[in-house]
């Protein structure tokens, strides 16, 4: 691309050229550049393409007809409406001030596309951090969709998992959602085995937040913790866990019956509890980690590799993996989750 400051330089050339008797056709031969061009570069015509370039608009808009636009957006009537709206309204009495993209364009440069009232957007405070240093502490719970083989009805799957082990601890599968069912499970669990939760996260659906469950909880003496709207991210480990329930080699994908669902879900759990190596936890069974045995595990796991190690150390231009035991385990972290390697305990 020729600049403007080398067509102004070619241009002064060619006029040297030309007293000197040589022609412009001569010129443009020797200076590799057509005729054409130089007309054009003659001309004043020429516009700088460059993108970014000072251009003239002869229909650009005064800053007094911003202005104004500005001032109808915001005035009480139009205040909650788009542009399209507006447009329509002021053509419908006789008033034009500008088409519905250019009313964007100010806007948005103005930064008043999204909120011309005065009111402030509600700011979703993330939840609390909420420590667990070992198991039956924190649950967390969600509620899934099961497929059917009738197109358009579900089971509703309910799974209450231990955060510290991600052990599924409660569960249950029903024809429909609602708080009595998840009082039902948890209620059941704690009673059946002893349990006294400290917390319990979940989403904001309406089974979560319905007054038989939260009386439950209220009961319990349980901490109440619920996700923002819309972001998953707070409710994470029941995410990845129904990630895990449809992900897995042996779903079936949709189910005749309750019970053939209430089937293959008990098998599921006797799978990822007690043979499923997760990698949150350094690739220990739920199981082992819910009874403490990952601690000898991770150590065993440990000594091999300083072994081999000790054996070959050109192998390794560093350390070798640590198998660090995660002694604390936070949901909602506003901080990096705290580890202890087996360093610190028996290697």
């Amino acid at each position: 691309m020729i600049f403007k400051e080398h067509r102004q330089l070619i241009l002064a050339e060619l006029q040297k050229a030309r007293r000197r008797g040589i022609s412009k056709t001569l010129f443009c031969e020797l200076a590799g550049i057509s005729l054409r061009t130089i007309q054009r570069w003659e001309s004043g015509k020429m516009l700088d393409k460059r993108k970014g370039a000072a251009k003239t608009v002869r229909n650009k808009l005064t800053k007094e007809e911003k202005d104004k636009i500005i001032d109808v957006c915001c005035d009480k009537r139009f205040v909650d409406l788009n542009p399209y709206q507006i447009v329509a309204i002021l053509a419908q009495e006789g008033i034009y001030l500008a088409s519905e993209s250019s009313i964007y364009r100010i806007l948005r440069n103005n930064k008043l596309l999204k909120n011309r009232s005065g009111c402030r957007n509600r700011v979703y405070k993330k939840p609390d951090e909420i420590k667990a240093d070992g198991p039956d502490q924190v649950y967390s719970w969600d509620i899934t969709y099961l497929k059917t083989k009738i197109r358009g009805m579900y089971y509703y799957l309910y799974v209450f998992m231990d955060i510290w082990s991600r052990k599924i601890t409660a569960w249950g599968i029903f024809e429909e959602e609602s708080g009595e069912n998840a009082k039902k499970i948890l209620l059941e669990y704690c009673i059946k085995n002893g349990i006294k939760l400290r917390a319990v996260h979940s989403d904001n659906g309406a089974p979560m937040k319905s007054v038989i469950f939260l009386g439950l909880l209220e009961f319990l003496g349980v901490i109440k913790s619920f996700s923002r709207p819309r972001t998953s991210n707070d409710n994470a480990y029941s995410e990845s866990l129904f990630k895990t329930v449809k992900y897995s080699a042996g779903y079936p994908g949709s189910f005749s019956s309750i019970e053939e669902a209430r089937t293959w879900f008990e098998n599921f759990i006797e799978w990822y509890n007690k043979k499923h190596l997760h990698s949150g936890i350094m690739y220990v069974t739920p199981e082992d980690r819910h009874n403490g045995n990952d601690k000898e595990i991770l150590r065993k796991r440990r000594v091999v590799f300083l072994n081999a190690k000790e054996k070959n150390p050109s192998r390794w231009s560093r350390h070798c993996k640590k198998w660090d035991y995660k002694e604390v385990v936070i949901l909602n972290s506003k901080t990096t989750i705290s580890t202890i390697t087996l360093e610190k305990i028996a290697c």
